[in-house]
């Protein structure tokens, strides 16, 4: 089988501080006997970098952690307006296989874009468990109607305040394309539906996460995934002094430790998607997504 944008070579970009950053595909072996792996899915214009402290944690536990570039990434930024969706979606499902050939569990875990590929591939196969990361599951009208006809006069949008990060340091390491194609947020909304209509036949046990300051993806997707999804057991987790990018931003150790913990949960029981317990709701800092939230405590409720 070939493997696309697999762990390999070294891609370092020089970040706004100056400094070296290493944001080039990784594969992670678990440090253990854990017959598992996780499929860890960066997000559109993004890298690696940006889902690497989630794999280090699922590595730390045990479970092998990949990393690919997904296809028109690591390039250049009109190769990547070149891409359709599809071409997205049959990367993720040959990294999954492959994994799925290796190892008894695969988990996804994936960060925006990465987040809605790891949605579709779970509406058509059967991972052990899934986790995503600021998700956008629609845009509010009338970005779907007009990205259409506004990439037919302007190809691309300048990132003039870098990524969506609240750290103002993680944000000017952040590595990643300085601009967005149009024609790959069309892409996007295109599978923005297909997901949105895949999501009630998705049965693994799913960890929705979202940062409260998000700027990039509506929070209240994260409410509409988990109302949508099919899976017996499924979490929100609320992080409350972070933006879009969660894992590198101020609640990233506390996500990536959660995370890890219920894909460890998920490894007990004969069958991952048979994991028990009820749905709940976890949050990161605050009770609400509004005001910004002093100190990062973890509380779950139950009955979702």
């Amino acid at each position: 089988m070939r493997r696309r944008n697999g762990a390999g070579a070294k891609l370092l970009s020089e970040s706004a501080l100056g400094e070296s950053v290493d944001a080039s595909p990784f594969d992670l072996p678990g440090q253990g006997q854990v017959d598992a792996a996780a499929l860890c899915l960066h997000g559109l214009t993004g890298t690696p970098y940006e889902v690497r402290p989630l794999a280090v944690a699922l590595a730390a536990c045990g479970i092998r952690a990949r990393g690919p570039l997904l296809p028109g990434h690591g390039t250049t930024v009109e190769e990547l307006a070149k891409l359709q969706y599809r071409d997205w979606v049959d990367a993720v499902h040959e990294e999954y296989e492959g994994l799925r050939t290796q190892h008894a569990r695969v988990f996804v875990v994936g960060l925006s874009l990465g987040g809605l590929l790891g949605l579709e591939l779970a509406s058509r196969t059967r991972p052990d468990a899934i986790a995503v990361v600021g998700t956008p599951l629609g845009f509010r009208p009338p970005i779907p109607q007009l990205i259409p006809l506004l990439k037919r006069f302007k190809s691309m949008l300048e990132k003039r305040e870098g990524s969506d990060i609240r750290d103002s340091e993680a944000r000017a390491r952040h590595p990643g394309y300085p601009r967005m194609p149009l024609a790959s947020i069309h892409e996007l909304i295109r599978l923005q539906r297909v997901v949105a209509q895949g999501l009630k036949r998705i049965q693994a046990p799913a960890l929705v996460a979202h940062g409260a300051h998000d700027r990039t993806a509506n929070f209240r997707d994260a409410d509409r995934i988990l109302a949508g999804l099919g899976s017996k057991n499924k979490e929100i987790l609320v992080c409350a002094n972070s933006a879009h990018v969660v894992p590198v931003d101020h609640d990233g150790g506390l996500l990536a430790q959660r995370i890890a913990d219920f894909m460890v949960d998920c490894l007990d029981g004969p069958e991952g998607t048979d994991r028990p317990g009820e749905a709940g709701i976890a949050r990161v800092g605050a009770q609400s997504a509004n005001p910004p939230g002093a100190g990062a405590d973890l509380k779950k409720e139950n009955g979702r």
